[in-house]
Protein backbone atom coordinates (compact mmCIF):
# COMPACT_ATOMS: atom_id res chain seq x y z
CA UNK A 1 0.00 0.00 0.00
CA UNK A 2 1.26 3.46 -0.94
CA UNK A 3 1.54 5.59 2.21
CA UNK A 4 3.55 8.63 3.29
CA UNK A 5 5.67 6.34 5.46
CA UNK A 6 6.40 3.80 2.72
CA UNK A 7 7.17 6.57 0.23
CA UNK A 8 9.66 8.31 2.50
CA UNK A 9 11.17 4.97 3.47
CA UNK A 10 11.91 4.34 -0.20
CA UNK A 11 13.55 7.73 -0.51
CA UNK A 12 15.81 7.37 2.53
CA UNK A 13 16.80 3.79 1.69
CA UNK A 14 18.37 4.84 -1.62
CA UNK A 15 21.54 6.96 -1.45
CA UNK A 16 20.82 9.01 -4.59
CA UNK A 17 17.24 9.91 -3.63
CA UNK A 18 18.29 10.59 -0.03
CA UNK A 19 21.06 12.83 -1.35
CA UNK A 20 18.58 14.83 -3.43
CA UNK A 21 16.07 15.06 -0.58
CA UNK A 22 18.68 16.35 1.88
CA UNK A 23 20.17 18.73 -0.70
CA UNK A 24 16.78 20.31 -1.38
CA UNK A 25 16.07 20.60 2.34
CA UNK A 26 19.52 21.99 3.19
CA UNK A 27 19.33 24.58 0.41
CA UNK A 28 15.91 25.80 1.50
CA UNK A 29 17.00 26.09 5.12
CA UNK A 30 20.16 27.97 4.14
CA UNK A 31 18.11 30.44 2.10
CA UNK A 32 15.81 30.95 5.08
CA UNK A 33 18.82 31.53 7.31
CA UNK A 34 20.20 34.19 4.99
CA UNK A 35 16.85 35.92 4.62
CA UNK A 36 16.27 36.13 8.37
CA UNK A 37 19.81 37.37 9.00
CA UNK A 38 19.31 40.18 6.48
CA UNK A 39 15.90 41.08 7.88
CA UNK A 40 17.36 41.23 11.40
CA UNK A 41 20.13 43.54 10.15
CA UNK A 42 17.68 45.83 8.31
CA UNK A 43 14.68 45.67 10.65
CA UNK A 44 12.61 48.84 10.82
CA UNK A 45 14.00 51.27 13.43
CA UNK A 46 10.78 51.21 15.43
CA UNK A 47 10.84 47.42 15.63
CA UNK A 48 14.41 46.78 16.79
CA UNK A 49 13.08 44.72 19.70
CA UNK A 50 12.25 42.02 17.14
CA UNK A 51 15.84 41.77 15.86
CA UNK A 52 17.04 39.15 18.40
CA UNK A 53 14.08 36.88 17.60
CA UNK A 54 14.55 37.25 13.87
CA UNK A 55 18.25 36.50 14.35
CA UNK A 56 17.35 33.39 16.37
CA UNK A 57 14.97 32.30 13.61
CA UNK A 58 17.75 32.63 11.04
CA UNK A 59 20.22 30.78 13.24
CA UNK A 60 17.78 27.90 13.57
CA UNK A 61 17.35 27.73 9.79
CA UNK A 62 21.12 27.71 9.30
CA UNK A 63 21.37 24.94 11.88
CA UNK A 64 18.80 22.85 9.99
CA UNK A 65 20.79 23.23 6.80
CA UNK A 66 23.91 22.02 8.58
CA UNK A 67 21.99 19.06 10.00
CA UNK A 68 20.84 17.91 6.57
CA UNK A 69 24.38 18.28 5.23
CA UNK A 70 25.68 16.28 8.20
CA UNK A 71 23.19 13.50 7.47
CA UNK A 72 24.56 13.30 3.95
CA UNK A 73 28.17 13.31 5.12
CA UNK A 74 27.39 10.46 7.48
CA UNK A 75 26.60 8.36 4.40
CA UNK A 76 29.62 9.65 2.49
CA UNK A 77 27.45 11.82 0.24
CA UNK A 78 27.98 15.37 -0.98
CA UNK A 79 25.22 17.92 -1.71
CA UNK A 80 23.95 18.00 -5.29
CA UNK A 81 22.56 20.98 -7.23
CA UNK A 82 18.92 21.69 -6.44
CA UNK A 83 16.67 21.49 -9.52
CA UNK A 84 15.06 24.91 -10.06
CA UNK A 85 11.57 23.42 -10.14
CA UNK A 86 12.04 22.17 -6.55
CA UNK A 87 13.25 25.51 -5.13
CA UNK A 88 10.26 26.37 -2.90
CA UNK A 89 11.72 29.63 -1.56
CA UNK A 90 12.63 31.11 -4.92
CA UNK A 91 9.37 30.04 -6.54
CA UNK A 92 7.48 31.86 -3.78
CA UNK A 93 9.62 34.95 -4.36
CA UNK A 94 8.84 34.80 -8.09
CA UNK A 95 5.17 34.92 -7.13
CA UNK A 96 5.83 38.13 -5.21
CA UNK A 97 5.38 36.50 -1.81
CA UNK A 98 7.57 37.68 1.07
CA UNK A 99 10.40 40.18 0.84
CA UNK A 100 12.35 40.18 -2.42
CA UNK A 101 16.01 39.24 -2.24
CA UNK A 102 16.89 42.41 -4.16
CA UNK A 103 15.42 44.45 -1.31
CA UNK A 104 17.31 42.41 1.30
CA UNK A 105 20.63 42.84 -0.51
CA UNK A 106 20.40 46.59 -0.22
CA UNK A 107 21.50 48.45 2.90
CA UNK A 108 18.25 50.37 3.25
CA UNK A 109 16.28 49.92 6.48
CA UNK A 110 13.06 47.97 6.11
CA UNK A 111 9.72 49.59 6.89
CA UNK A 112 7.19 48.48 9.47
CA UNK A 113 5.05 47.25 6.57
CA UNK A 114 7.95 45.10 5.38
CA UNK A 115 8.22 43.45 8.79
CA UNK A 116 4.48 42.74 8.88
CA UNK A 117 4.76 41.19 5.40
CA UNK A 118 7.74 39.09 6.54
CA UNK A 119 5.92 37.80 9.63
CA UNK A 120 2.69 37.04 7.75
CA UNK A 121 4.57 35.20 5.00
CA UNK A 122 6.53 33.30 7.63
CA UNK A 123 3.36 32.34 9.48
CA UNK A 124 2.12 30.62 6.27
CA UNK A 125 5.37 28.85 5.37
CA UNK A 126 6.06 27.81 8.96
CA UNK A 127 2.61 26.20 9.11
CA UNK A 128 3.69 24.01 6.20
CA UNK A 129 7.11 23.29 7.66
CA UNK A 130 5.72 22.38 11.07
CA UNK A 131 3.10 20.05 9.56
CA UNK A 132 5.69 18.29 7.39
CA UNK A 133 8.09 17.79 10.27
CA UNK A 134 5.33 16.52 12.56
CA UNK A 135 4.45 13.92 9.91
CA UNK A 136 8.07 12.83 9.59
CA UNK A 137 8.51 12.61 13.35
CA UNK A 138 5.30 10.57 13.61
CA UNK A 139 6.72 7.94 11.27
CA UNK A 140 10.49 8.29 11.75
CA UNK A 141 11.01 9.94 15.13
CA UNK A 142 12.65 6.75 16.42
CA UNK A 143 14.70 6.06 13.28
CA UNK A 144 18.30 5.33 14.33
CA UNK A 145 19.81 7.51 11.60
CA UNK A 146 17.26 10.32 11.27
CA UNK A 147 15.16 10.38 14.44
CA UNK A 148 17.25 12.76 16.55
CA UNK A 149 17.62 15.26 13.71
CA UNK A 150 13.93 15.17 12.81
CA UNK A 151 12.83 15.70 16.42
CA UNK A 152 15.16 18.69 16.85
CA UNK A 153 14.04 20.34 13.61
CA UNK A 154 10.37 19.65 14.41
CA UNK A 155 10.69 21.36 17.80
CA UNK A 156 12.32 24.38 16.17
CA UNK A 157 9.59 24.63 13.51
CA UNK A 158 6.92 24.52 16.22
CA UNK A 159 8.77 27.39 17.94
CA UNK A 160 8.91 29.39 14.71
CA UNK A 161 5.18 28.98 14.13
CA UNK A 162 4.39 30.00 17.72
CA UNK A 163 6.61 33.09 17.35
CA UNK A 164 4.80 34.15 14.18
CA UNK A 165 1.37 33.78 15.81
CA UNK A 166 2.38 35.74 18.90
CA UNK A 167 4.07 38.61 17.07
CA UNK A 168 1.30 38.94 14.47
CA UNK A 169 -1.32 39.08 17.21
CA UNK A 170 0.67 41.82 18.93
CA UNK A 171 0.90 43.77 15.66
CA UNK A 172 -2.79 43.21 15.06
CA UNK A 173 -3.57 44.86 18.40
CA UNK A 174 -1.30 47.74 17.35
CA UNK A 175 -3.45 48.47 14.29
CA UNK A 176 -1.94 46.36 11.49
CA UNK A 177 -4.86 43.92 11.32
CA UNK A 178 -6.11 44.71 7.80
CA UNK A 179 -2.62 44.44 6.30
CA UNK A 180 -1.93 41.20 8.18
CA UNK A 181 -5.12 39.52 6.98
CA UNK A 182 -4.55 40.63 3.39
CA UNK A 183 -0.97 39.35 3.30
CA UNK A 184 -1.92 36.10 5.04
CA UNK A 185 -4.61 35.35 2.47
CA UNK A 186 -2.43 36.26 -0.52
CA UNK A 187 0.49 34.25 0.84
CA UNK A 188 -1.61 31.19 1.64
CA UNK A 189 -3.24 31.02 -1.78
CA UNK A 190 0.12 31.39 -3.51
CA UNK A 191 1.85 28.93 -1.16
CA UNK A 192 -0.58 26.07 -1.80
CA UNK A 193 0.03 26.42 -5.54
CA UNK A 194 3.81 26.55 -5.15
CA UNK A 195 3.71 23.60 -2.74
CA UNK A 196 1.71 21.59 -5.28
CA UNK A 197 4.15 22.43 -8.08
CA UNK A 198 7.22 21.67 -5.95
CA UNK A 199 5.70 18.41 -4.71
CA UNK A 200 5.03 17.30 -8.28
CA UNK A 201 8.57 18.25 -9.30
CA UNK A 202 10.16 16.43 -6.35
CA UNK A 203 8.12 13.31 -7.10
CA UNK A 204 9.17 13.44 -10.77
CA UNK A 205 12.83 13.58 -9.78
CA UNK A 206 12.43 10.84 -7.18
CA UNK A 207 10.50 8.70 -9.63
CA UNK A 208 13.32 8.95 -12.15
CA UNK A 209 15.93 8.01 -9.53
CA UNK A 210 13.89 5.17 -8.04
CA UNK A 211 12.49 4.01 -11.38
CA UNK A 212 8.89 4.15 -10.29
CA UNK A 213 6.41 2.55 -12.70
CA UNK A 214 4.12 4.93 -14.54
CA UNK A 215 1.08 3.82 -12.55
CA UNK A 216 2.78 4.64 -9.25
CA UNK A 217 3.93 8.05 -10.48
CA UNK A 218 0.41 8.79 -11.74
CA UNK A 219 -1.13 7.78 -8.40
CA UNK A 220 1.26 10.08 -6.51
CA UNK A 221 0.54 12.97 -8.86
CA UNK A 222 -3.20 12.43 -8.42
CA UNK A 223 -2.75 12.48 -4.65
CA UNK A 224 -0.84 15.77 -4.82
CA UNK A 225 -3.54 17.31 -7.01
CA UNK A 226 -6.16 16.04 -4.57
CA UNK A 227 -4.43 17.73 -1.64
CA UNK A 228 -4.25 20.95 -3.64
CA UNK A 229 -7.96 20.77 -4.50
CA UNK A 230 -8.82 20.42 -0.82
CA UNK A 231 -6.48 23.24 0.20
CA UNK A 232 -7.79 25.51 -2.56
CA UNK A 233 -11.37 24.90 -1.48
CA UNK A 234 -11.00 25.17 2.27
CA UNK A 235 -7.71 23.92 3.70
CA UNK A 236 -5.90 27.22 3.21
CA UNK A 237 -7.97 28.76 6.01
CA UNK A 238 -5.80 26.99 8.61
CA UNK A 239 -2.86 29.09 7.35
CA UNK A 240 -4.47 32.44 7.98
CA UNK A 241 -6.02 32.16 11.42
CA UNK A 242 -4.16 33.60 14.40
CA UNK A 243 -4.32 32.23 17.93
CA UNK A 244 -2.20 32.82 21.00
CA UNK A 245 0.23 29.86 21.16
CA UNK A 246 0.89 27.72 24.20
CA UNK A 247 4.62 28.38 23.67
CA UNK A 248 5.08 32.04 24.59
CA UNK A 249 8.25 33.92 23.68
CA UNK A 250 9.33 30.82 21.74
CA UNK A 251 12.37 32.54 20.20
CA UNK A 252 13.39 34.48 23.25
CA UNK A 253 16.69 32.69 23.83
CA UNK A 254 19.78 31.59 21.91
CA UNK A 255 19.60 28.91 19.23
CA UNK A 256 20.27 25.34 20.37
CA UNK A 257 23.70 24.16 19.16
CA UNK A 258 23.88 21.44 16.53
CA UNK A 259 24.80 18.08 18.06
CA UNK A 260 26.85 15.51 16.20
CA UNK A 261 24.91 13.21 13.90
Amino acid sequence: MLTAKSLFQEIIDDDESFQLFCSIAASGEAQGGWENARIAALVAPGMRDLAPKITRHGADEDKHGRIFNALMRKRGLDPVPVPPDTDYTMLLEHRGIGLAHDKLRREEPLTERDIVVYLAHSRVTEERAAAQMQLLVKHFGDHPELGKALRMICNDEDNHLAYCHEELLRLNYEGHGRLIQGVLRESALAEIQVYRDVSLAVMRHMGRILRWPQAKAAALAAGIHGVYAYERAAGWHRMVDLRMPERRDALGGPATPVPAF
